[in-house]
């Protein structure tokens, strides 16, 4: 069974940079363009016996935004599954709108390679 990275982000650029980034890193990514292209990812990763450990999540995104995708994803059987928002936003209220909905942290982007692989690596073993 492969542990998963799911990065979910409507920007090429940023999906790329962060594969490029956990991939050095040593970790196994997937990705995702929106918040329900996400969740039909998750299903299908899971059906083929993989799991997702940790998911990487914009907030501004077309078909479902983040937060919306954030409550989604809680209401499922992938619902212990962190989630690390990735975005531009920093006001607090949206960082509490997404901790209210169930995400394990925030980092603002443009983010540091680094930072993002210390991240990780507290909530994947």
């Amino acid at each position: 069974m492969t542990k998963f990275i799911l990065i979910v982000d409507d920007s090429p650029t940023i999906r790329a940079s962060a594969e490029f980034t956990l991939t050095e890193a040593g970790f196994e990514i997937r990705e995702a363009e929106h918040g329900q292209d996400a969740l039909e990812k998750l299903d299908l990763i899971t059906s083929e016996g993989d799991k997702v450990a940790m998911i990487l999540c914009d907030i501004n995104m077309p078909v479902m935004d983040g937060i919306t995708f954030i409550k989604e994803v809680k209401q499922t059987k992938h619902r212990f599954i962190p989630v690390l928002v990735l975005s531009t936003e920093t006001q607090e209220s949206k960082k509490l709108e997404g901790k209210k909905a169930g995400a394990a942290g925030w980092l603002s982007k443009p983010f540091k390679p680094e930072q993002l692989v210390s991240v990780v690596k507290r909530f994947v073993r």
